[in-house]
């Protein structure tokens, strides 16, 4: 059986290939990682993360485009913060267009492991 630990490492190898300025739903990460069906281990990992720079935790939103509640408070604030940084734009209730911000990575690239910064894929 695969440890959490392992599958920890492939939710964040597909979390790295996220763009600025892009989002990628908890589910949407689930299955590029090869755990449809399992979002809230997305969830569970991203909670894991210590402090990892390379890990862009911000860019995960919930499948309704809306940033979900954090276990530590201010955190959903500081996610939002950065997106904006980004260039990610909410509305008044809190949304962000997923029809235009979602990242969608080419088919051959949602099973290679990102080598370094790359151009902005397509939104």
């Amino acid at each position: 059986m695969e440890s959490n630990e392992t599958r920890y490492e492939r939710i964040y190898a597909v979390v790295r290939r996220i763009p600025r300025g892009c989002v990628a739903t908890y589910g949407q990460i689930a299955e590029l990682a090869g755990l449809g069906g399992h979002a809230r281990q997305v969830g569970y990992a991203l909670h894991a993360l210590h402090d990892e720079p390379a890990v862009p935790w911000h860019r995960v939103v919930n499948a309704r485009g809306q940033i979900s509640p954090r276990a530590e408070p201010g955190d959903d604030r500081i996610q939002r913060q950065l997106l904006e940084r980004e260039g990610v734009v909410f509305d008044a209730t809190g949304r962000l267009a997923l029809e235009r911000y979602r990242w969608r990575p080419r088919a051959d690239d949602a099973r290679r492991p990102r080598r370094g910064p790359r151009a902005h894929e397509s939104a």
